[in-house]
């Protein structure tokens, strides 16, 4: 390679580098704009929000090993960047969202997601080395679409949100979607089948069966924590058989 050339090329990893830290910082530009539509009682505009959130971070991990943004700004901590935006739209958005909604008995119950996962994203161990999640991942933004488009009554979305709180303390291995070992594809397809029935949901809530389709939807979570339960039972029989 040339001395010209290699400059070149730096920058334009450079470059790529921060683009991919942009964009995953982009989900708390979008977090705070789902903040504002839940306040003035934009709820399905919120709602669309928070799945393009989820979107930005579905893929952005995707993009920073590509881009190897690790070896490329080692100075520049894209994990913890992650974090902050992964908390603010998957556990603070969604929070004041099911207050906005009516989906809680009191709005102090909020503080049930909020203290539950600030005690989840502190763990050493919320990610492991091969890539699951433990205890349940703080999916609050897909509960609170849930709660709201079930209508749901206080009462039960208030259990509901006490049983998630709980189950992120119940040490489980959750999948990561974009880094499963099986099914990557199975999962991400389904998942984009799901992203998208949601947003139809959304966007025509005067479907006569919106109902139904809102319940078929939950099919997707069902094989989530299927897919999930399966391959940790897969990985504590690995390590008993290990251990004998």
């Amino acid at each position: 390679m040339s001395e010209s050339a290699a400059p070149e090329t730096s920058a334009r990893r450079l470059t790529l580098a921060w683009g991919v830290h942009l964009f995953t910082a982009s989900g708390a530009v979008v977090g705070a704009l789902a903040l504002l539509a839940a306040a003035s009682g934009q709820l399905s505009r919120a709602a669309l929000l928070m799945l393009l959130a989820l979107f930005i971070d579905s893929v952005d991990g995707t993009l920073a090993r590509k881009a190897r943004v690790a070896q490329v700004l080692p100075g520049f901590d894209g994990r913890r960047l992650d974090d902050i935006v992964d908390y603010l739209n998957y556990v603070i958005v969604p929070a004041v969202f099911m207050v906005w909604a009516g989906s809680l008995l009191h709005w102090s119950f909020a503080a049930l997601p909020i203290l539950a996962s600030a005690y989840g994203f502190s763990q050493e161990n919320a990610k492991t080395e091969d890539s699951f999640f433990t205890g349940w991942p703080s999916y609050w933004n897909v509960v609170a679409i849930y709660l709201w488009q079930l209508e749901l009554s206080p009462v039960a979305g208030t259990l509901w949100v006490a049983f998630f709180a709980a189950a992120i303390f119940v040490p489980i291995r959750y999948i990561y979607p974009s880094r499963l070992p099986v099914l990557r594809r199975t999962s991400s397809l389904l998942g984009l089948v799901w992203g998208a029935a949601m947003i139809a949901i959304i966007l025509f809530p005067e479907t006569a069966d919106r109902l139904w389709l809102v319940s078929i939807s939950l099919a997707y979570p069902v094989y989530y924590v299927a897919v999930s339960f399966w391959l940790d039972l897969r990985k504590r029989q690995g390590q008993g058989q290990g251990a004998s």
